[in-house]
């Protein structure tokens, strides 16, 4: 599987749901995964260590890049 590399401002979909989402909060908290939806977009925001911090309609998420891809 070839390694997606997303920068700063990236326009980005959902598309597989993980067992549950980490919010991207200074006290991260996990949540279920239904906060978010499948298909979704979001707007990358910043790497951190535990994966890409993007922002959707309901918060700042921290997703790895196996549930992300571009949107073009």
């Amino acid at each position: 599987m070839s390694e997606q590399t997303f920068s700063i401002g990236d326009r980005v979909r959902i598309v597989t749901l993980p067992p549950y989402v980490k919010t991207a909060e200074p006290m991260p908290m996990l949540r279920p995964p239904n906060v978010v939806q499948l298909g979704e977009e979001g707007v990358v925001v910043d790497r951190r260590p535990g994966g890409w911090g993007v922002r959707f309609a309901k918060g700042l998420f921290l997703l790895d890049e196996q549930y992300l891809e571009s949107v073009h």
